[in-house]
């Protein structure tokens, strides 16, 4: 029966929409308890604060929820149709992560997953389970490899022989005990595509992450100014960064997203530094209304558009630049300072 039953969840799964499914014991990765504490403990995390205040969970998936028998890990593609390295030379254009590109993930991997969950209830009488993506203590990374979905290539991120780079996990803890599959193999080999690639050279050795030198990181979770030495280096990244996924040649197998929300808005896929300069905060709500850029609000988001200007190399955006110079909000007046000195002759 469990066996049988594991078929058909995986049968739902890809009926609803995902593109890969695996199982793995809730304390199939008790390695993760030590990795953590020495990221934290390096200070790696830079001001993401809530991993080391809720490490005793996510360095323990069976703590989070102990009556758990099982994690079902779910991968959903979103491969784009473009390919995200020539937006970077598109100097008076932001560059924004392919993820971020339309609707929010994570409320439409929540609803599938919801929809799988509530499934696998009417199967089995008494049954329980909770749903995750991304918003609770899971490391859902790991947990994808431990699940047979992939496994953590050299830049943290999870690759697949099948999937390639680009996609989504989501977690279903359930108290139904299924046979786990599998753990993913690495298959990185010598490649050193994604750790070379990197601009900030946020990498420190193969498979560790200095959040701290990380463009997603600065440009979505650091709250302030950015160090002055790695403003240069962000280019026209305005929110996330997708070269050490883009880069990695396991994307030569890469699936087809399904899901239309997924796909570039048009205004979001290069859109002009200048308009996005010039958002203040109800316009910057209407643009990203729906978008997982909205929680960085318009502040954050301004001050990275304006590193982008000062990286240009376009003089016709200076006095874009200048406008902003008194803005309320330190961290934009500073970067809209700094982006009018590169600019000056």
């Amino acid at each position: 029966m469990p066996e049988d039953l594991k078929e058909r969840l995986a049968a739902k799964a890809l009926e609803e929409g995902f593109s890969a499914v695996g199982v793995c014991r809730p304390d199939s990765v008790p390695e993760i308890a030590g990795r953590l504490a020495q990221y934290v403990a390096e200070g790696r995390h830079g001001q993401m604060g809530w991993m080391a205040e809720r490490m005793h969970w996510r360095g323990n998936p069976a703590a989070l929820w102990p009556e758990a028998k099982s994690v079902v890990m779910l991968a959903e593609c979103y491969t784009p149709e473009h390919d995200p390295q020539e937006i970077l030379e598109m100097k008076e254009r932001g560059a924004i992560s392919v993820y971020a590109q339309n609707r929010d993930y994570h409320d439409i991997v929540k609803k599938r997953l919801k929809r799988v969950g509530r499934w696998l209830l009417e199967q089995v009488e008494g049954a329980e389970i909770k749903v995750f993506v991304d918003t609770a203590p899971v490391m859902e990374k790991p947990l994808g490899a431990a699940a047979g979905l992939g496994w953590q290539g050299k830049h943290t991120n999870l690759v697949s022989r099948e999937l390639g780079s680009w996609f989504f996990l989501g977690a279903i803890f359930t108290t139904v005990e299924l046979p786990p599959d599998r753990p993913g193999r690495d298959h990185c080999g010598s490649c050193r595509a994604c750790l070379d690639i990197c601009p900030t050279s946020a990498f420190p050795a193969p498979y560790r992450l200095d959040a701290r030198r990380c463009i997603s990181y600065l440009t979505i979770e650091h709250k302030g100014p950015v160090d002055e030495a790695l403003r240069p280096l962000l280019g026209n990244r305005i929110y996330g960064c997708d070269d050490c996924l883009a880069v990695c040649p396991w994307n030569k197998f890469a699936c087809e997203a399904r899901e239309i929300r997924y796909k570039a808005r048009p205004e979001l896929l290069a859109p002009r530094l200048g308009d996005l300069a010039r958002l203040d905060d109800a316009a910057f709500r209407a643009l990203f209304s729906g978008s997982p850029i909205k929680r960085i609000g318009r502040d954050r988001f301004v001050r990275n558009v304006l590193y982008a200007i000062g990286n240009s190399q376009d003089p016709a955006l200076r006095e874009v630049a200048r406008e902003l110079v008194d803005d309320v909000d330190e961290a934009v007046a500073d970067a809209a300072r700094w982006a009018v000195e590169r600019l000056s002759p």
